[in-house]
């Protein structure tokens, strides 16, 4: 709770210097542009969050996007399937990715930085061979869809972001109301001890990677729906980093065992403000990823120092 408080904290801080830093920063548009890219990167920031939890890593989550994002555009504009069908097809495209990396994590033991790396390479590769490695849009085809997943609004607010928000609702529902969640929890925090205490942990871990790369493939439906193009070679480039350190940001350990939804939500809401705030102080688009990376690694020292503390006082006199 203390952590989960700090980062509020954080938030509110970076909130109102991004409002004193520009008057041009309170306007309604730029608060539907800052909910909107919440939303987009929130989706992959909760998947990526989730399978933190229970000590897994996805490092090929941006390649997954640009696959699916780049399959899509091909179901539907190439090969002129139904939207509806073309959608089903890349959820069930990022489900199998995830199965494939679970199954190599837990059945053959391989570790998950190495398997999501190579992952990284292989969907990449896959995207601009499904692509001829060339962009495909989406013209002005599927308004109707454009509208209804990225490009609309609900009572003032983003499509993406209200998806993100019902999305997160259910992830608090599973993490923190149900013994599925506690199991995520114990899986991260010590596995062998989970094992014994009848949990199946290699189940569970599995599911941790089967959602994180779905949520990553219904992000790339949304990202191909507000953007109208994917570019097999850099559509969701470097987006498995952002996901991770919105997701570190927001108190999930990346030794598993912690983080909630709302952090993993606040840590989202950081990293799109960040570079926001960065651009109005004057700070050049080329240092973007430095800001990031700063705020990523004081994180860090910060939670290993809360950590030591915690445990200093657990094995302190009393």
């Amino acid at each position: 709770m203390k952590k989960l408080l700090g980062i509020v904290v954080f938030l509110l801080i970076l909130y109102g210097a991004l409002l004193f830093a520009d008057p041009g920063a309170r306007s309604a548009g730029n608060h539907y542009n800052l909910g909107e890219r919440i939303g987009l990167n929130g989706i992959l920031t909760l998947g990526a969050g989730l399978l933190i939890i229970t000590g897994g890593l996805d490092l090929s989550l941006g390649s997954v996007v640009g696959l699916c994002a780049t399959t899509l555009a091909v179901l539907l504009v190439d090969e002129n399937w139904s939207p509806p069908l073309a959608m089903a097809a890349v959820l069930i495209l990022g489900a199998s990715i995830g199965l494939f990396n679970g199954l190599l994590v837990t059945r053959l033991g391989l570790q998950p930085f190495v398997v999501t790396l190579c992952g990284l390479f292989m969907f990449r590769s896959a995207a601009r061979w499904v692509a001829g490695d060339k962009p495909k849009g989406l013209g002005t085809q599927f308004v109707e869809w454009k509208q209804l997943l990225a490009t609309g609004n609900f009572l003032g607010l983003p499509i993406p972001l209200l998806i993100l928000l019902f999305l997160a609702g259910i992830a608090i529902l599973f993490l923190h109301f149900s013994v599925y969640g506690r199991y995520f929890y114990a899986l991260g925090s010590n596995e062998r001890a989970a094992r014994y205490s009848g949990i199946a942990t290699d189940r569970y871990r599995l599911m941790a990677y089967v959602l994180c790369s779905t949520l990553g493939a219904f992000g790339s439906i949304l990202m191909l729906m507000k953007y109208n193009t994917a570019t097999p070679s850099t559509t969701g480039e470097f987006y498995e980093l952002y996901a991770i350190a919105g997701a570190v940001l927001g108190g999930c350990s990346l030794r598993g065992g912690e983080g909630t939804v709302p952090g993993i939500l606040i840590g989202t809401s950081i990293l799109v403000i960040l570079p926001n705030l960065a651009t109005m102080w004057g700070v050049p688009n080329t240092l973007n990823n430095f800001v990031i990376g700063g705020a990523l690694l004081l994180g860090a020292i910060l939670d290993e120092v809360l950590r030591s503390k915690g445990a200093a006082g657990r094995t302190g006199p009393g």
